[in-house]
């Protein structure tokens, strides 16, 4: 996994809460962090309690993809598919708890509203895990924990760039984004199944479409990225595509 970084920000501040253009990547919020973060559950009530119709639209939509998931086969997995299961349950994680912390930081809005979507990423891979019997890596965990040390330092490094300037922060959702679109490939390549791949698929789109939102940012604040894991033709194209509905295979 590439984690390095593109630095050299320009220097910026004054991004107000709740500007620009909505960075929803499957289909927002504000406020306080607090003392309330320190667990899952706080983190995921925190996102729903700020926009609670974006709210209830994803947990519909994660309630289709546990009914396909429940109607799959529940037979073996290989190693390859569970390390590919329990790689993006955290990888998720890592997107939505730098979302939440740059948002507090910046203001930004795509971060506000793509933290809700990686909420509702993570509820799709855990479904998968739940599924195949497998352990959930991030039960128990605050937002910026993990149990993966390599996950961890990508968070600390992503935060320490993130925290610098809005420019910067902006670097590291098109970094997130195209890492997530680029791992969620490679997984989707090491497995048969069906219901996974659809999964994969569909946390892809997602991705597309923050990949997007942070694009948009990138141009509004004449910020300079040079792409680590997608090809650049590959980056500006999707970058420059429409927005993709989220749509389950029936």
């Amino acid at each position: 996994m590439n984690t390095k970084i593109e630095g050299n920000s320009r220097q910026g501040r004054g991004m107000g809460r709740g500007r620009g253009r909505n960075g929803d990547g499957c289909c927002g919020f504000g406020g306080s962090l607090g003392q309330g973060m320190d667990r899952e559950g706080a983190a995921q009530g925190y996102i729903s309690a700020k926009m609670p119709g974006r709210s209830a639209h994803r947990q519909q939509h994660v309630a289709d993809m546990r009914a396909q998931i429940a109607a799959s086969p529940r037979t073996p997995l290989t190693t390859e598919e569970q390390e590919g299961l329990l790689l993006m349950r955290e990888e998720e994680k890592i997107a939505r708890d730098v979302y939440i912390q740059l948002y507090e930081r910046w203001g930004i809005r795509p971060f506000g509203n793509i933290s809700g979507s990686e909420q509702a990423h993570m509820d799709a891979v855990l479904a998968l895990l739940e599924h195949f019997g497998l352990p959930d890596p991030a039960r128990g965990l605050g937002v910026g924990q993990f149990r993966n040390p390599e996950l961890q330092r990508l968070h600390d490094t992503l935060m320490e760039q993130g925290l610098r300037s809005p420019e910067e922060a902006v670097r590291v959702g098109l970094l997130i984004e195209e890492l997530d679109i680029d791992d969620l490939r490679k997984a989707a390549e090491r497995t048969n199944r069906e219901t996974i791949r659809n999964v994969y698929g569909e946390l892809e789109r997602g991705s597309r479409n923050h990949l997007r939102a942070f694009y948009r940012w990138k141009t509004r604040l004449g910020v300079s990225y040079q792409p680590r894991h997608l090809t650049p033709e590959i980056f500006v194209a999707t970058a420059l595509s429409p927005h993709e509905a989220c749509i389950l295979p029936a």
